[in-house]
């Protein structure tokens, strides 16, 4: 291998330190990752500090007090129709949302990624075989398929988990294939070749640290989706079940008191909408900052 081709794998492979110093710095000065970071932060504290946060139990059943209204009889949201504090309730609510969407855009990142290498690696009848199953997956519409999945394992928050693993990883399958057809005809990557590298090395250490950024873009969008998937799913009675708490499952049933208490259904869509809102203007900062550094280059 010549000097010119070990400078440019070495270049490639060496972490750059100042280059996350100068992310962070745009990213601090970016409005939209600004505000939607901090959505964001205060509704993961929400969710990890629910028993510090809470006023009351969140399974605790006062029937005199059922359907009260916001500020009234100490609670803060008021009280859903079996007299159980509404403000406590989607503290817990925010707690189990967060954790299907994370553990399931960590599950469909797992499956995802790891194909989307494959594919675009190897390419022949290994990339011609997980394409036409990305093909047949997306050709379901996500939610139906979801349903589908929750249908045939059955409800409660693993089996949703699951289920939105295995309909969202063929975003993550088809955009790390597209990079890595790119990323793999690079010099360094030859040069890797040159030298004896392992397929594995090669695939692991050299060409995905360079299709990331694209893939946290992906993936925070993702949060919000895999949460309103899962409201969706718990309000059609699929996901969590009683007598955990959770915004689709306390929105459903506030619908059937829309008239007597809209305070049912206002608060945990509000949540949903206030969190969703917060991924999406995170995920939407970091393509642009991922964006406006690919024109410079």
């Amino acid at each position: 291998m010549s000097a010119s081709s070990k400078a440019e794998y070495g270049k490639a492979i060496k972490p750059r330190s100042s280059g996350w110093k100068k992310g962070w710095l745009a990213a601090t000065r970016s409005k939209s990752v600004l505000i939607g970071g901090i959505i964001v932060c205060l509704v993961l504290l929400a969710g990890l500090l629910a028993p510090v946060l809470s006023t009351h139990d969140p399974y605790e059943m006062v029937m005199g007090e059922r359907l009260a209204k916001p500020m009234t009889s100490g609670h803060l949201l008021g009280t859903d129709q079996f007299g159980r504090d509404l403000y406590t309730r989607i503290l817990y609510g925010a707690k189990v949302s967060l954790e299907v969407g994370i553990v399931a855009v960590g599950l469909s990142l797992i499956i995802g990624v790891t194909l989307g290498l494959i594919a675009g690696y190897y390419g022949g009848w290994v990339d011609s075989l997980i394409m036409r199953i990305v093909d047949i997956v997306l050709s379901f519409p996500v939610i139906l398929l979801a349903i589908a999945f929750v249908a045939a394992l059955g409800p409660g928050i693993n089996n949703v988990i699951i289920a939105l693993g295995l309909v969202y990883w063929t975003n993550y399958a088809r955009l790390v294939r597209a990079n890595v057809l790119v990323v793999k005809e690079a010099e360094y990557i030859q040069a890797a070749r040159t030298i004896g590298s392992s397929d594995f090395r090669i695939i692991f250490y050299n060409i995905l640290p360079n299709c990331l950024a694209p893939i946290i873009v992906v993936a925070t969008l993702g949060l919000g989706q895999a949460i309103v998937a899962e409201a969706t799913l718990s309000f059609l009675g699929l996901g969590i079940q009683p007598p955990e708490s959770s915004w689709g499952w306390t929105l459903a049933f506030g619908m059937k008191f829309l008239k007597d208490a809209p305070h049912l259904s206002i608060y945990p869509g509000l949540a949903i909408m206030i969190t969703v809102l917060g991924f999406n203007l995170l995920g939407d900062g970091i393509r642009d900052l991922t964006d406006s550094k690919l024109k410079r280059n």
